[in-house]
């Protein structure tokens, strides 16, 4: 949780001058707490560690077994669930909403569920029905987060299509609608075909209305998860013409190990880029194809640059200001509840439209799924090096400047 000290107003982004490019220097910590920090430091050091992120759920169910629950309950909220959760009534999630607000931040509710393929008990239709209440409850609860409506823009939640429907039905829509020999381009009179066979696909558990989210969603699910250039630049282009509106989250990486395992299975090619300088590229050529294609089509195409790479977000801020596109216009940027927020609080005091993921639950609802993300995104975790550095230099100003204070 963000403790708000004072809100420093950046003058980045104003109309007179050229782009003056944003300074990530750590400077915003001033507006956390010195226990905060101390929590992060050690967090974040904890997480780049790769045996912790390996093994999270065997730790998490032995420190059960020799603490009890309570003293390892309490050992979890003070450290890896203070840090990345919201909490876990709506008043605690209401309290981190405002504060980000209060720091020009946005709340993307994550609802921290999704299928386990491997478990009959989160796969049948029971629990995709609970988990289609839980989602509604948390537009609901969207709605009463915020006593006043907020300047900063939407509320936005975030979910995982295998939490409504499983893979295999995912699997099925997609033969439907690249059949052999059909074009590569995403047809929407196809997927709208798809979509009219779901009575044969037993989506059982929608209701009629329910189903038509459950459609536009998948629709969106097929052009985001194209991870080339050319693919994505096929799929905006077939949405032109379709005049269709076209939303992409734009990620570095993640999902890494799944990919790789899926490609030995298969006994496909790794279809994962060679190295760090290639993803690079690849995440660089991707961002301009839509920046470019957001100026062209303006609120017909938004983008959400979900990036902790300073390089990355760098490069999207300075490419707005050349293509003319507004700062609280369809772009806007995403991290993580927890992390990085020497960029987010940079980018949100500039007035950029940033926003940050976060999970809320009990904690046999979100450590788990904590786990799996870190287990999905180590490559964020270990890279998160200079933040770390960032932390540890406000903590030792601080203890300076008491020692300083302190009476001889």
């Amino acid at each position: 949780m963000l403790r708000t000290c004072r809100v420093l107003r950046s003058q980045a982004g104003s109309s007179t001058g050229g782009w003056q490019p944003l300074s990530f220097d750590g400077g915003a910590f001033h507006l956390k707490g010195t226990g905060e920090l101390t929590r992060a430091l050690l967090v974040l050091r904890l997480c780049a560690w790769p045996p912790l992120v390996t093994h999270g759920l065997v730790l998490q169910a032995w420190s059960q077994r020799l603490l009890g629950s309570r003293l390892s309950g309490a050992f979890l909220r003070a450290s890896f669930y203070g840090q990345f959760v919201a909490g876990e009534t709506a008043e605690e999630v209401k309290g981190c909403v405002q504060q980000l607000q209060t720091l020009g931040l946005r709340p993307l509710l994550a609802v921290p569920i999704e299928e386990e393929p491997d478990s009959a008990v989160k796969a049948g239709e029971a629990w995709y029905e609970g988990n289609l209440s839980a989602m509604l409850r948390c537009v609901d609860m969207s709605r009463g987060v915020l006593e006043t409506p907020s300047p900063t823009g939407n509320i936005l939640m975030q979910l995982k299509m295998t939490a409504l429907t499983s893979t295999r039905l995912c699997k099925e829509l997609t033969s439907w609608i690249r059949k052999p020999g059909a074009s590569l381009e995403l047809s929407p009179e196809r997927l709208a075909e798809a979509m009219d066979s779901g009575q044969d696909l037993q989506i059982s558990c929608l209701n009629a209305q329910q189903n038509q989210h459950l459609q536009a969603s998948l629709s969106r699910l097929h052009r985001v998860v194209q991870d080339t250039h050319e693919r994505l630049r096929r799929a905006a282009e077939a949405a032109d013409r379709a005049g269709r509106a076209f939303g992409v989250k734009l990620v570095r990486g993640a999902y890494l190990d799944k990919e790789r395992e899926v490609a030995r299975h298969q006994g496909t090619e790794d279809p994962i880029q060679p190295n760090y300088e290639a993803t690079n590229q690849s995440y660089s050529r991707c961002l301009e194809l839509m920046l470019t294609q957001v100026s062209h089509r303006g609120p017909m195409c938004h983008l959400m640059v979900a990036s902790h790479n300073e390089e990355s977000v760098h490069h999207a801020t300075k490419r707005m200001w050349d293509l003319g596109i507004p700062l609280d216009g369809p772009v806007c940027f995403g991290q993580l509840l927890g992390m990085c927020d020497h960029v987010s609080l940079a980018l949100g005091q500039a007035g950029y439209a940033v926003y940050k993921s976060i999970p809320y639950g009990s904690l046999e609802e979100v450590i788990p799924y904590l786990i799996r993300r870190a287990q999905e995104n180590r490559s964020v975790l270990q890279g998160a090096r200079k933040e770390q550095t960032l932390l540890g230099q406000e903590l030792k100003r601080r203890l300076l400047r008491r020692g300083l204070r302190a009476p001889h």
